[in-house]
């Protein structure tokens, strides 16, 4: 059997210019798909120095008005700061969490609907376990969970849930 494989001729790989070749086709496609994406999300984004000279213009205080102390602007609806919430995890039970947690609403709404939205955030914090808000990718998890249980709770009046403190003990 050996004596067979000896005089097997080997077989001959892709030539030295055909690797280049193809080498070469896939840094240029490489390139064009770079530049294509930058070029793309380029006209999306507007730039920081355009975006900082708008936003003070945008939030100048009328005459005999206070000057907006919050960090939610006029276009982004009305910002309701909610009481904090402190409560035992459901697993481990001796852990707890205090969230304090803002709510952006698309117009101005009665103050029953800010505690309707906090009831049910405390419930749902009560059912959290630990390894559900471990990492980056499960607090994200936290956040969409808290959006959506705040626009459910309050018939889509809530457009966001903004995550202000979050502590484990």
């Amino acid at each position: 059997m050996s004596d067979i494989n000896q005089f097997l001729p080997p077989k001959p790989g892709p030539s030295l210019v055909v690797q280049f070749g193809i080498l070469a086709v896939m840094t240029s496609a490489a390139i064009g798909m770079g530049w294509l994406s930058g070029s793309y999300l380029k006209g999306e984004s507007t730039p920081v120095e355009q975006a900082a000279v708008e936003a003070p213009a945008a939030h100048a205080p009328k005459e005999g008005e206070a000057p907006h102390a919050g960090p939610a602007t006029e276009a982004a609806g009305t910002l309701i700061q909610l009481p904090a919430i402190t409560a035992n995890l459901a697993a481990p039970d001796t852990m707890w969490i205090r969230l304090e947690v803002s709510l952006v609403l698309d117009s101005p709404q009665p103050a029953d609907l800010a505690d309707r939205v906090h009831q049910d955030l405390l419930a749902f914090v009560r059912t959290l376990r630990i390894h559900q808000v471990q990492g980056a990718s499960a607090f994200r998890h936290l956040k969409t969970d808290l959006d959506e249980r705040a626009a459910i709770r309050s018939d889509g009046h809530v457009k966001e849930v903004l995550i202000r403190t979050l502590i484990f003990e």
